[in-house]
């Protein structure tokens, strides 16, 4: 991948059953902020952002223990933040990568993203960062 489409990681994602703590800690005890909130198509709590630097977050699932794995599955994806999320996808089409879940697409966020999975199956989201996203508003 040309050295110059890749701007930095973006975000982290986690699956949380405690958010409350999580976001104690994160805000109030390592002193982060919270950004913003993300709901779902019903309007029901989804996502919580910690910013961490300049386009750096942290993004909290709202989950269930029944929903989260066991106990040492928290982790979801890697975020990368690119350029141009097209020349991308022309990318890793190039490369026998393949796209999971369609895309390129927007988020609710309103920014542009692709995924893909690495060898042992662990998602890579590539996303180009909308100038109206909340993430590049915070």
């Amino acid at each position: 991948m040309k050295k110059d489409l890749i701007l930095g990681i973006a975000h982290t994602g986690h699956f949380t059953a405690q958010m409350d703590k999580m976001l104690e800690f994160y805000c109030d005890k390592l002193g982060f902020k919270h950004a913003f909130s993300i709901k779902d198509e019903d309007g029901n709590n989804w996502i919580e952002y910690i910013k961490l630097a300049d386009n750096s977050f942290i993004e909290l699932f709202y989950s269930s223990p029944e929903k989260v794995a066991g106990p040492d599955v928290k982790y979801h994806h890697i975020c990368i933040r690119v350029r141009d999320i097209h020349e991308v996808a022309e990318h890793l089409n190039a490369n026998g990568v393949p796209i999971i879940w369609g895309g390129p697409s927007m988020g609710k966020d309103k920014n542009w993203q692709c995924w893909c999975e690495d060898p042992d199956g662990n998602k890579i989201e590539f996303m180009y960062i909308s100038p109206e996203s909340p993430q590049a508003k915070a």
